[in-house]
């Protein structure tokens, strides 16, 4: 008797990540948007939505942004901005002169550097939190 041949990994277990519905969509005319759109103020819409349908039912998602502020949208520009400044390439360039020794690494550069490492990572901070975004850890 021959055995029945097995496919490799046959008994491998994998791990999924949890499938979510695909979207339900919805079209609707430009003004009944505009009213949803305000029915809706502050949440989104399909969290509107799923609280009329559903009412105390409805699921939360698990990712909740909240709506950035005009303020929020103006430094996020602002910061942006920075990205034209040069400041990353800047920065290289210091670090490149510093490593081949062109470059005579004082207390009082070394202070600078670090002030302007945590300059950036205060941008950095600044704009996530503009954006709306949880910073990751």
């Amino acid at each position: 008797m021959t055995q029945p041949l097995r496919k490799p990994f046959q008994n491998a277990t994998v791990k999924t990540k949890a499938k979510y519905p695909p979207p339900f969509s919805l079209r609707l005319s430009e003004e009944e948007r505009v009213i949803l759109r305000q029915r809706a103020g502050k949440r989104s819409m399909g969290e509107y939505i799923r609280n009329k349908l559903f009412g105390d039912a409805a699921t939360p998602r698990k990712v909740k942004r909240r709506n950035p502020t005009d303020a929020d949208q103006t430094n996020a520009a602002q910061l942006a901005g920075l990205g034209q400044s040069r400041l990353a390439s800047n920065m290289n360039q210091i670090a490149k002169a510093a490593n081949i020794g062109a470059l005579p690494v004082t207390p009082d550069l070394v202070r600078e550097l670090h002030q302007a490492c945590a300059d950036i990572a205060a941008m950095r901070v600044a704009l996530i939190a503009s954006l709306g975004i949880k910073p990751k850890r």
